[in-house]
């Protein structure tokens, strides 16, 4: 018995930690890619370096992105940090 009231801390600290920390980083890797695997062509995008631009082609693993200057960049899918349009927005408001 005191074996186990022993161990009760940790088992606590353990749980509390999966709670607070390890489950909602989980969750976030999740939603980044799921955002990465929904990319489309048109999309307005922002990638972790801090450019912006477009999405011009996909492939399996990287992404064509025109910036606003014209110039065509070509990234790998992870490099993309968030999405802020959709092109199905775009279209939606033509």
């Amino acid at each position: 018995m005191t074996q186990i009231m022993g161990l009760l801390p940790f088992i606590l600290m353990f749980v509390l930690f999966y709670f607070l920390l390890i489950r909602p980083q989980q969750k976030r890797q999740k939603a980044v890619r799921q955002m990465q695997s929904d990319l489309k062509k048109g999309d307005k995008i922002v990638t972790i370096g801090g450019l912006r631009g477009t999405v011009d082609a996909i492939d399996e693993g990287t992404v064509v992105v025109k910036s606003p200057d014209g110039s065509r960049l070509t990234f790998d899918r992870n490099a993309v940090r968030e999405v802020l349009e959709s092109s199905s927005t775009v279209l939606d408001k033509a």
